[in-house]
């Protein structure tokens, strides 16, 4: 049991570490390239923050654990939104200003709802995985083009520049872009590996400890970067990780498991959790974009997310 704890904790370590390295040396050389700010926060930011749970599903599908790498997905989404921007808005409201966001939103609700009808029968098919990552593609071309075509200036452009490193040598850039490429699997091996200990050792379901312990883990680096987005005035910013992050998730990372394991999924997944992950999307959009003409997440949303975390996890574990 130790060894198994020791391995989560140091594949979450190593995971959430070498994310961070990764996205530093993408951007930088992303960067170096001339590609735009906007450009970069759109597409190697968002799936850098999602690049643990990429990982992890990807390691859980190869190793036949098809309920884990979904669940890790349902998982995070929900914990995103409910534990990360429920915590984020504790300490203060969080504006949305961002047209960008505003679109992005009702893209993330549509993307729920169409992964939603692929799991809904209990089975993930590689045809399904191959068109939810179809799907991806597609969103991210639409989001880059309209990203370098509208001239109006956003908010959300202009704190994607100033969160992309500056003055990075091309070399270096190269290097952490590698180190992450490396470490990225092995510590997420290492954590599906100690997570899997845990859970046979307390009789959990694949599909719970992908709901919980891992789901919660590869949030981490959202949760970081929402604090200090928050903290430096750049809401927009803060929200777009969450959302980017989600719609990453519900795509790109869903589609592994059906492409690398395709399979029968856990009856719980296809309703209970689903219908958690839309319920919590729904209820971002409409604090959102219900909210009035100041359309922020205010501090009493954060209480309301956080008690639904709390509660939903409770009774995960007790159910």
């Amino acid at each position: 049991m130790l060894f198994n704890i020791f391995l989560l904790i140091a594949g979450l370590g190593a995971l959430v570490w070498s994310a961070d390295k990764f996205v530093y040396g993408a951007a930088a050389f992303a960067r170096n390239l001339g590609l735009p700010p906007m450009l970069i926060g759109l597409t190697i930011v968002a799936m850098g923050s999602s690049a643990p749970e990429m990982f992890v599903a990807a390691t859980a599908s190869m190793d036949g654990m098809t309920d884990t790498a979904i669940g890790n997905v349902l998982g995070s989404n929900i914990a995103n939104i409910t534990l990360i921007l429920g915590l984020t808005a504790l300490l203060g409201a969080i504006a949305v200003s961002s047209q960008t966001l505003l679109r992005e939103i009702p893209l993330m609700l549509a993307a729920t709802a169409i992964a939603g009808y692929f799991l809904h029968d209990g089975f993930l098919s590689r045809m399904e995985g191959f068109m939810l990552m179809g799907l991806f593609f597609m969103l991210m071309g639409y989001l880059i083009w309209h990203g370098l075509t509208n001239k109006k200036q956003d908010p959300l452009a202009d704190e994607s520049d100033e969160e992309i490193p500056t003055g990075v040598p091309t070399s270096k850039a190269i290097m952490w872009l590698v180190v992450g490429i490396v470490l990225l699997p092995l510590s997420a091996d290492w954590m599906v590996q100690g997570a899997v200990g845990i859970a046979k050792a307390y009789h959990l379901s694949d599909l719970v400890i992908g709901l919980t312990i891992i789901a919660i883990g590869t949030s981490l680096p959202e949760l970081a970067a929402c604090v200090a987005g928050v903290l430096k005035k750049e809401d927009d910013l803060a929200i777009g990780n969450i959302v980017g992050s989600n719609l990453f998730n519900i795509l790109a990372v869903l589609a592994l498991p059906g492409i690398i394991a395709p399979g029968e999924v856990d009856a719980a997944a296809s309703t209970r959790d689903f219908y958690m992950v839309l319920a919590t999307s729904s209820a971002l959009a409409v604090f959102i974009l219900l909210s009035g003409r100041a359309r922020a997440l205010k501090p009493w949303h954060g209480v309301v997310l956080l008690f639904t975390f709390i509660a939903y996890q409770a009774f995960l574990f007790l159910a």
